[in-house]
């Protein structure tokens, strides 16, 4: 079976063209121009991945997103934004969401990202809890942990992410986190500001004080690496 694609879009234009983009590459496609229509869609149908436009008619891309991660944490969720502010940025990945492209995108790097999204939905319900310290555990499986006896709910990306790190026995480069966890092929034209916001809102999830991180470390000009204590 193909996989099938939410698109919620109320540029008709771009709707149709989004439509076409990725019936080429494989998918099926379901689509809705309203808010509220589709959210409702949405919550009808198993997607394996739901691009949201931030801008839409009755109720916006980021209210879908909290609404729906309130039943789903597993749903993969891509938002397409006019904006590419930080802010705007920062607010879609609080939500929920797994990624964003910035309008005016290029068709190949969605498509990339939707991917990439796509193929990492699938989570392996015996993984291990990963540990990090006595005072911070996480379930890959149920995207939840504690973090110093207060509960914490992680996005997939998120959970992808220290995985990785927690695997590697040194500092992990921007490039190299775009490859390995994002699937990136080739990441020169990519924005790298997605793996800083990850970083800093795991941040404020695993560790007492994120301002002084002990377990999630900035080596400078060597990338990220993760410290079990």
């Amino acid at each position: 079976m193909k996989p099938t694609l939410l698109i919620v879009e109320d540029e008709p234009a771009i709707l149709r063209g989004l439509t076409d983009l990725f019936v080429f590459h494989g998918y099926d496609v379901d689509s809705e121009i309203d808010g509220v229509q589709g959210l409702k869609r949405a919550q009808q149908n198993d997607y394996a991945c739901i691009l949201l436009d931030v801008m839409l008619p009755s109720m916006s891309g980021f209210e879908i997103c909290e609404v729906l991660r309130q039943t789903s944490a597993t749903q993969p969720i891509m938002m397409l934004t006019a904006k590419s502010t930080e802010q705007d940025i920062i607010n879609g990945l609080s939500l929920g969401a797994d990624d964003y492209v910035a309008k005016p995108f290029s068709t190949s790097e969605l498509v990339l990202r939707v991917n990439a999204l796509v193929r990492r939905s699938g989570w392996n319900q015996h993984e291990e809890a990963l540990i990090l310290s006595k005072n911070v555990s996480v379930c890959p499986h149920t995207l939840t942990g504690t973090s110093y006896q207060l509960p914490v709910k992680y996005t997939r990306r998120e959970v992808s992410l220290l995985s990785y790190l927690l695997r590697q026995n040194k500092p992990v480069s921007r490039d190299e986190l775009l490859h390995q966890v994002w699937g990136y092929k080739t990441v020169g034209d990519i924005d790298t500001r997605t793996v800083d916001i990850h970083i800093a809102k795991l941040r404020k999830k695993i560790e007492q004080d994120p301002k002084s991180p002990r377990h999630l470390v900035t080596h400078r000009g060597e990338g990220y690496q993760l410290y079990t204590q």
